[in-house]
């Protein structure tokens, strides 16, 4: 049998596998499915709840489809476009760091909000892209042509790595497309993914904070919920309607498609549909693995960010200043933060361990009927891989979590290591100065952000954590006996002084780099993760890949019906489906599906920052001014919940009704469902949405901007 055959019959088995799944009994919206799939997916479930569309009405690279609406916001949310002038709707949280950007002391927009009331007003993003999907294609055959079962792991990456680079190559070629090659299963699938990158961002409204943030961190992953979750932005594009670097003479994006926006609202029962860029899942995960995690990695997580977040946010509450300079660093902190909090709870309460473990025991019999010995080798192999590595992922995770989410100085610091270890002529060469010019760019940028005396508290705090929690292994590499006796001395502490050393650098500026406690710090930390925890991490994820690719197979073709069978979350589009439903998540407790402006008022706690409100709002609610957005009953609705499996990623993503309507934007899950990365389960999991009607009630009632109001297009 040639080559070429036999990926091909891997390729039938896998959809065989599909198949299977189509066909078992559903008992559970769950699923983060591929667009272009659904025909032999879940369309049939879809218009069995209630869904108008048709696989093509929501992918087609014949004639525009929901898809062309939905774009990837930066790198990590969705948004989607809701005007024919490029008006492009996501979440208050994506576009937060862009709001603190542009904000100053004499420029609250994190606040007080902002509205641009003309096109001449919106402000541009600096850095900030949104990605349009043109097409995904499966090219698994392409992929591992020539890739023979039997051959190395190394091989079979090399030739993976050859192949997508030259079906990427193929793909855009005379074209202004990007493309990549994904891989799903663990490598049974690899997708072709195109795409079209626009540059040129604009912001046109943020709510204030009383609206954007109601509720702050102590909300954040709860229900009942009542924050406006949401942000305005425009897309341009050059003359041609095709990406362009910012340019005044860009003119607004005229888009293939844009959603319409439904003022029906919502009733329990009705057919929900999420489309976006769902980031990352591990739903076929073996026993040890879940165990690593909910007792291992994320406890030591969330120690690490309790004691960072201590002293942000006592700081913040100390200054407006230090409330700007650090808002964007402390929302990235306290989301997963709280998160993993709320993961180990759900997969304590799901003995999620043990489910895993009864799992296994079906899967080894299974295995035993059917002569497959080799998927049984497989999934001891992953769990003994779990536990002899788990210091290497301990460390890796440890390491991370200081340097991109403790202080900023060590990796600012470590930017300086190629002028600080050159050769001093090196200096005055063309190279090096380029290379001086742009840290002190650099650091013009980085000092906008920095307290001294907050870095050195964050220091104080988050070491004592770090340095007891660090396998022996590698702790045994770090010298941190008198780094806080040190840490006063470091030049980096002070922007004059590192601007002044970069003026006039020479060969005592680098003995005072390489003398620096925190420039040493940095390098101890970066050389203990690249050349020692990383390459060990690699290798046992190498190994790892392999073997759930077996593992997976093993529980496709042997165990066709333990659960829905669908790709891990990666960053590529998806589709999840569901209703709007309230749920119940502990004895004698039952949520309602829907919350109103009567909850804000419940809430309001005047001087609170996370529940104060401005009093232009306040007095709005009060005297019910809510326009043709209410309930029947006089309320303002504000947010409501689906049981559509949903992940990070999919902070913005329309949430659409059974005619691909907008009827709201996904903006995070209950609590009782932050486990759904690892293990879904129908009665708990529910993401939580603010409603369309709240957002129109903001933008029209709130910022007064009928202008853009007159741009979307609504309907009953």
């Amino acid at each position: 049998m040639n080559v070429k055959s036999r990926c091909g019959a891997a390729t039938k088995a896998f959809f065989f596998g599909l198949g299977l799944v189509a066909s078992f009994s559903l008992r559970a919206d769950e699923g983060m499915w591929l667009p272009h799939l659904l025909r032999q997916g879940p369309e049939a479930r879809m218009n069995r709840l209630g869904m108008k569309l048709t696989a093509d009405d929501i992918y087609s690279t014949l004639r525009p489809s929901l898809k062309d609406a939905v774009f990837l916001f930066g790198g990590g949310c969705t948004s989607e476009l809701i005007s024919p002038e490029g008006l492009l709707l996501t979440n208050h949280h994506c576009g937060f760091s862009h709001l603190q950007a542009l904000s100053s002391l004499e420029r609250d927009y994190l606040k007080y909000g902002f509205v641009a009331r003309t096109r001449a007003e919106e402000l541009p993003c600096k850095g900030l892209t949104v990605t349009r999907v043109v097409r995904m294609e499966d090219v698994t055959q392409k992929v591992l042509e020539g890739w023979r079962p039997g051959d190395s792991e190394e091989r079979r990456d090399e030739i993976v790595k050859t192949n997508s680079t030259r079906i990427v190559r193929e793909a855009i070629q005379n074209t202004h497309y990007e493309a990549k090659v994904e891989s799903l299963f663990y490598g049974h699938q690899y997708l072709l993914v195109v795409t079209e990158v626009f540059q040129d961002v604009r912001l046109v409204m943020a709510p204030p904070q009383c609206i954007g943030e109601f509720g702050g961190d102590t909300d954040n992953w709860m229900w009942p919920r009542h924050n406006g979750d949401f942000m305005l932005f425009r897309v341009y594009a050059g003359p041609d309607n095709k990406p362009a670097p910012f340019s005044p003479q860009n003119k607004p994006y005229t888009p293939l498609k844009h959603l319409q926006i439904s003022l029906a609202g919502v009733q329990e029962g009705d057919f929900a549909l999420v489309v976006g860029f769902p980031g990352f899942t591990q739903q076929y995960l073996p026993s040890a693995g879940v165990a690593y995690i909910q007792h291992v990695e994320d406890k030591a997580r969330v120690d690490m960010r309790s004691s960072v977040l201590k002293v942000l946010q006592q700081a913040m509450r100390d200054s407006d200043a230090l409330r700007i300079q650090y808002a964007a660093k402390e929302a990235r902190i306290s989301n997963a933060w709280k998160k993993w909090q709320g993961e180990i709870k759900g997969l304590e309460r799901l003995q999620a361990v043990a489910a895993r473990q009864a799992l296994e025991v079906r899967f080894r019999t299974a295995c035993s009927l059917a002569g497959k010995p080799h998927f049984v080798a497989a999934l001891d192999s992953l769990n003994v891989l779990y536990v002899r590595h788990q210091d290497a992922a301990l460390a890796r995770a440890l390491l991370i979590e200081f340097l991109y989410y403790g202080p900023d100085l060590p990796r600012f610091a470590h930017s300086f290591q190629k002028v600080a270890e050159a050769q001093v002529n090196w200096l005055n060469t063309n190279e090096g100065r380029e290379a001086l010019n742009k840290l002190r760019t650099s650091a013009e940028g980085f000092y906008k952000n920095f307290d001294p005396t907050v870095e050195v508290q964050i220091f104080h705090a988050l070491l004592p954590v770090f340095w007891s929690k660090m396998p022996a292994r590698f702790a045994k590499n770090l010298e941190f006996s008198s780094l806080k006796e040190d840490l006063a001395s470091s030049l980096f502490l002070d922007k004059a002084r590192v601007l002044s050393l970069l003026e006039r650098f020479t060969a005592e500026s680098q003995a005072a780099l390489q003398r620096d406690p925190i420039y040493r710090l940095a390098g101890q930390i970066i050389h203990l993760l690249n050349l020692q925890v990383a390459p060990e991490y690699e290798r046992m994820q190498r190994a790892m890949e392999k073997y759930m690719r077996q593992y997976v197979e093993g529980l496709m073709t042997l165990l066709p019906d333990a659960r829905q069978y669908w790709p891990d979350a990666n960053g590529t589009l998806r589709v999840a489906y569901g209703r709007v439903m309230g749920y119940s998540p502990r004895d004698a407790v039952r949520y309602h599906f829907l919350t109103t402006h009567h909850g804000i008022l419940e809430k309001y706690r005047p001087g609170d920052s996370e529940f104060d409100l401005l009093p232009e709002v306040k007095e709005l609610m009060e005297r019910k001014d809510f326009g043709p957005y209410c309930l029947p009953n006089g309320s303002l609705p504000v947010a409501f919940t689906t049981n559509c499996q949903t992940t990070g990623g999919n902070s913005g993503s329309p949430v659409l009704d059974a005619r691909g309507r907008l009827i709201g934007i996904n903006f995070d899950r209950a609590w009782e469902s932050t486990m759904s990365d690892i293990m879904y389960h129908p009665d708990l999991c529910r993401n939580i949405v603010c409603d369309a009607r709240y957002i129109l009630w903001v933008i029209d009632k709130w910022a007064r901007a009928s202008h853009l109001i007159q741009e979307l297009s609504l309907v009953r």
